[in-house]
């Protein structure tokens, strides 16, 4: 595998990125999607779990959640992140950090009209990160079906989407004897990055 060096990546994080995506989707890393989201709460109480990458640009990593969820609560308070996509079936690993945004209500709904139905419902029906029996779940799942019977479930309005924008990404590649690559880019300014390698 070619060295990672600050000269053999593209200038721009996200160019980057998708190429290393792409990479991971084309040779079969399972779910490359996933992620893990670390938020804080405003006194620094750390949380981390995995969610789905649903779309990247400029403007960062893009992923939906119910809007009064833990970690959407955690990022009202404190809207910065960090995000760790680990791919071990080809030794790589991207660290993302910076601050977190809401996606608007149109791209929402657009992406809302993508998920299977299913998923659609069980979105109106979870009270997420609240605490609820099995039976108390099912009961509003009932619920939900029945209310949207032969209609199209439209964008809750405690659903959406959230962004982390990028202050720093940090790319890893493994090597022999744990001497692995790292190169991280950091924003000195809007739309511009500096490359510097890091020790392992």
């Amino acid at each position: 595998m070619e060295r990672l060096t600050p000269e053999s990546v593209d200038a721009d994080p996200v160019v980057q990125f998708r190429e290393w995506y792409d990479h991971a989707v084309a040779v079969g890393v399972r779910q490359a999607e996933a992620m893990t989201l670390a938020t804080a709460t405003r006194d620094g109480a750390v949380s981390a779990r995995t969610v789905l990458l649903r779309g990247f640009d400029a403007r960062g990593f893009t992923f939906y959640t119910n809007l009064e969820s833990a970690k959407a609560r955690h990022l009202d308070a404190n809207p910065r992140a960090a995000l760790v996509f680990h791919w071990r079936e080809i030794e790589r690993q991207v660290r993302v950090t910076g601050p977190v945004t809401r996606v608007d209500a149109d791209e929402s709904a657009r992406y809302w009209a993508t998920r299977p139905r299913g998923h659609r419902l069980g979105a109106w029906a979870s009270p997420q990160s609240r605490p609820v029996s099995a039976d108390e779940l099912d009961a509003r799942v009932a619920a939900v079906e029945a209310r949207f019977a032969g209609t199209d479930p439209p964008l809750p309005p405690f659903w959406g989407g959230l962004i982390v924008g990028i202050d720093e990404l940090e790319l890893w590649q493994g090597r022999t004897d744990r001497l692995h690559d790292r190169v991280v880019y950091r924003r000195t300014r809007p739309g511009t990055f500096i490359r510097e390698q890091l020790a392992p």
